[in-house]
């Protein structure tokens, strides 16, 4: 018989059938029935943007932790295992604490909401049990209409605008910033980054100004240069880690945390992200990199510039539905050979299919395809010495377990492809 926990993601990967319902009226009743968990979570950093949500929320987690602070981190979508998305005190939520929690959402009637919101639910319920002082949330998909934004969350952070999600957002930056903007509040206390395109700035400031925000830290280069050394690799992550030194800053003034200069450069120069810029030493060396759309793919390229001297095997996979053309100009820009593969999920692009995108953007660059990761990296080992494998966390979190035996649910469940349904 199978366990409580392969039962429940049984479950959550039927609920994947419900697509992308944005909306929060579903989301605040099941949470009513629930006695409010979302207003028991201390307090709450809320982070939206199209590219650097989860390596900001890392830092500010971190740094927060460093401050004596019982903190919880809620993200998505996950590499390996649903537990991930989940953590408190730095460690992800148990298998046990998991399946309570979703016993609790199942029985107020959560299980007829879609995927997203029943995993947001349940990390509401098992952080405000711990009684936690700080909690992160990384929105899942937008902002104004994302499950996460039934929390009243007194900073609120953008770290950046892109295209991505063109269908469900709108197929402008300005359609994007007001989506993700969709977060501030009254009285809320926003940081935005540099990151991204800057023409989203002067709408996110309207934004604020109709909101009725506080108060609104625009981070300038001066901030970014006065970032110390970081683990994480790659100026996008110092203008990450600005926000977070910026947010830290708001907690401090809200009498939620301290942390000193010294703490926060030590944090900062230990702080990890799985799955960016991270770097696998081999022969050959393997780089992963969750880079999945062209902004991501812009960053990704700008680090493997760095190491031109290298002979580049990118194993690329993407979700069937990006705009594929767009994202494989920069992220193969640096390869000397492409494979074309897939994760082994159903929102994955064919290699063929990716193959041709390929092809049509990079005609003189060899590209080849594979059935699986595995066959990828095979065959990439003997092309050159950096294999780079990119272009979908998904595929990230299959190279993490392959390479490195990262912890894995016995049942791969994601959160449904990114198109609207009805309900």
């Amino acid at each position: 018989m199978a366990s409580p926990y392969a039962q429940l993601l049984n479950r959550l990967y039927a609920a994947r059938r419900f697509g992308v319902v944005l909306g929060l009226e579903r989301m605040r009743a099941l949470l009513d029935k629930l006695d409010a968990p979302d207003r028991k979570l201390g307090t709450v950093v809320h982070v939206a943007g199209t590219n650097g949500k989860g390596s900001t929320v890392a830092m500010i987690a971190a740094l927060a932790a460093s401050g004596g602070k019982k903190v919880a981190a809620y993200t998505s979508p996950h590499l390996s295992s649903l537990r991930e998305r989940i953590a408190i005190g730095g460690q992800p939520i148990s298998e046990a604490a998991l399946v309570a929690a979703a016993e609790k959402v199942c029985a107020a009637g959560g299980d007829e909401l879609t995927f997203f919101e029943q995993i947001t639910a349940m990390a509401f319920v098992a952080i405000a049990e711990t009684a936690v002082d700080i909690t992160v949330l990384e929105v899942g998909l937008g902002g104004r209409l994302d499950a996460t934004n039934v929390v009243a969350a007194p900073i609120a952070v953008i770290t950046g605008i892109a295209l991505d999600h063109e269908a469900i957002l709108g197929p402008t930056i300005a359609a994007i910033a007001e989506e993700k903007a969709g977060i501030f509040k009254p009285g809320q206390r926003v940081v935005l980054s540099r990151s991204g395109d800057p023409a989203a700035t002067p709408v996110l400031l309207a934004a604020a100004k109709r909101a009725g925000v506080e108060t609104v830290t625009r981070l300038d280069w001066d901030a970014i240069d006065r970032v110390p050394p970081l683990a994480l690799s790659g100026t996008h992550q110092r203008r990450n880690a600005a926000a977070a030194l910026a947010v830290l800053d708001h907690l401090e003034a809200l009498g939620a945390v301290t942390v000193d200069a010294t703490t926060r450069a030590h944090v900062l120069a230990t702080v990890g992200h799985p799955g960016r810029f991270e770097w696998i030493e081999g022969e050959p060396d393997i780089v992963v990199d969750g880079a999945h759309n062209p902004d991501g793919a812009n960053a990704l390229d700008a680090l493997l510039r760095e190491h031109a001297s290298r002979t580049i095997v990118l194993v690329a996979a993407a979700s069937a539905d990006k705009d594929l053309r767009a994202l494989v100009g920069p992220l193969a820009a640096q390869a000397a050979h492409v494979i074309a593969t897939r994760y082994q999920q159903d929102r994955s692009a064919e290699p063929e299919v990716l193959a041709e995108a390929i092809r049509e953007i990079h005609p003189n660059k060899p590209v080849e395809t594979a059935p699986n990761l595995r066959s990828a990296l095979a065959r990439a080992r003997t092309l050159g010495d950096l294999i780079v494998v990119a272009g979908s966390l998904f595929i990230v979190g299959e190279a993490r377990v392959l390479l490195l035996r990262a912890p894995a649910d016995p049942i791969a469940v994601s959160d449904p492809s990114a198109r609207p349904s009805a309900g």
